[in-house]
């Protein structure tokens, strides 16, 4: 008899689980025939491959009751998230645009702009001209040979 179980592949302290269809004489960790999704309790995250799961199922496989209930929450998050993006969807549908009036936000954005650009202009005067940069080039000279021969 075919069983769909939890597999556990996390560490210690730290438990994540694979849902598996496994024979039901085999041990919790044993060879799997399929891996339906995982679950990771700590973080409640659950993906599963529902299409499997009822394949499985309809060729008589029996869930346990810990995987049962997370099959039927994982239905449910599906369900609910379908629904508000549909809902999401109708609200985008009906919402009401305010038009944009673009003389009005481009004369306050030339009042925005123009102080900042008269304070760099004030800064630029104020500050002295950089001086220029010195020669990188730096050749050796014969002051310290013994530096050219490494010793």
């Amino acid at each position: 008899m075919v069983r769909i179980r939890l597999k556990k592949i996390g560490m210690r302290h730290r438990p994540s689980y694979r849902v598996v269809a496994i024979e039901k004489s085999r041990s919790r960790d044993g060879r799997y025939l399929e891996s339906l999704g995982h679950y990771d309790p700590r973080t409640k995250l659950l993906k599963l491959d529902l299409e499997r799961v009822k394949h499985w199922i309809s060729k008589g496989a029996q869930p346990s009751n810990t995987v049962d209930k997370l099959i039927r929450r994982y239905e449910k998050e599906r369900e609910s998230s379908s629904s508000v993006a549909g809902m999401a969807a109708r609200a985008a549908e009906a919402a009401v645009l305010i038009p944009d009036v673009p003389e009005i936000a481009a004369e306050k954005a030339d009042d925005i702009e123009a102080p900042a650009e008269m304070a760099v202009a004030a800064d630029a005067a104020d500050e002295p001209e950089p001086a220029p940069a010195a020669d990188s080039d730096h050749t050796p000279t014969d002051e310290h040979p013994e530096s050219d021969t490494g010793g």
